[in-house]
């Protein structure tokens, strides 16, 4: 519902003479704060588990995306996980000039590659304080963030190493190795994870936005979810009358064909749905509205946008 039909029925409230004594209640409709659900990454939709009016719970799978690519990924880190192991157990002592040249060159990436992770990071956690971005991709930027110190102290005790001919060393630097390699394939895994959606909260899939072999968009939803306890009448109340209601008072609920429900008042408006003039006269007064907003305890079979009457 958008602000163009509450303006509508604002309109018609204020042009009722003498609004605050109609006996029928207030007009209104209801209206739902719905949650979205969205690819982290693009691809191609694999496979849809839920249909529109299904009922599903808080973890239940809604939709995977193809997952070729990122489980290849995955293989590839586990496989340098494996030779990094290996490494560990094989070592080998002596490094030439040239060598030692080479990494501490990849040390100077390796650092800016960590700096830049830092980076990513800090803004990831702002951005999800903000409410913009999922919290997996903080989790993203967390396992970049260590893959990154990782490499670095990698390259640190390979460049200590290769100076020095203790085997000891040397095994501290393929153990910082394997460490790196087991930080890459938890990321490989994280991204092969994230190629399937879950429902954030339980509730009914009000809307499908893409079908089956479409490519869905990074950030765009794919499916809408009402939530349970999310329907809201939202309604209109003469100037004259918006002072007898309160946030937390209950109200009744009805439209036609329905049984009356029960609903409890949650924000009141603090500005008019009419542009008044500057100095209010008693007959401009008796034309304000206010938008008000109740939650419905025991929504049964409404439905958003069904119009109401709301009554104290």
């Amino acid at each position: 519902m958008n602000e163009f039909f509450a303006g509508v029925i604002a309109a018609v409230m204020s042009l009722l003479p003498g609004g605050a004594s109609e006996p029928a209640g207030y007009a209104g409709y209801l209206e739902a704060d719905y949650v979205y659900a969205a690819p982290v990454s693009a691809g191609r939709i694999a496979g849809i588990a839920v249909a529109e009016g299904q009922a599903i719970g808080a973890g239940d799978v809604l939709f995977v995306l193809d997952d070729a690519q990122q489980q290849a990924l995955l293989t590839a880190a586990q496989a340098r996980v494996e030779a990094a192991r290996a490494t560990l157990e094989n070592l080998e002592t002596g490094s030439r000039v040239e060598e030692i040249d080479v990494i501490r060159a990849n040390l100077s990436k390796a650092r800016a590659d960590l700096v830049l992770a830092q980076s990513n990071l800090s803004r990831s956690e702002k951005l999800l304080a903000a409410g913009t971005v999922a919290s997996v991709r903080v989790e993203q930027d967390r396992a970049a963030l260590a893959a990154a110190e990782a490499q670095v102290a990698q390259l640190t005790a390979q460049v200590n190493v290769a100076e020095l001919p203790a085997r000891d060393a040397q095994q501290v630097a393929a153990e910082a190795n394997l460490a790196a390699a087991v930080a890459d394939a938890d990321r490989a895994a994280l991204d092969l994870k994230d190629r399937q959606t879950v429902a954030p909260v339980g509730g009914v899939v009000d809307r499908l936005f893409y079908t089956m072999g479409e490519i869905a968009v990074a950030g765009a939803p794919v499916a809408s979810i009402l939530p349970e306890g999310a329907l809201k009448a939202r309604f209109f109340v003469p100037e004259v009358e918006r002072s007898a209601l309160a946030v937390g008072q209950a109200v009744r609920v009805g439209c036609d064909g329905c049984a009356a429900t029960t609903a409890t008042v949650t924000y009141l408006a603090s500005e008019p749905q009419m542009t008044p003039p500057v100095i209010y006269s008693r007959e401009e007064r008796d034309r304000l509205v206010y938008m008000v907003e109740a939650r419905l305890d025991t929504p049964g079979t409404l439905r958003p946008g069904q119009p109401v009457t709301v009554t104290p």
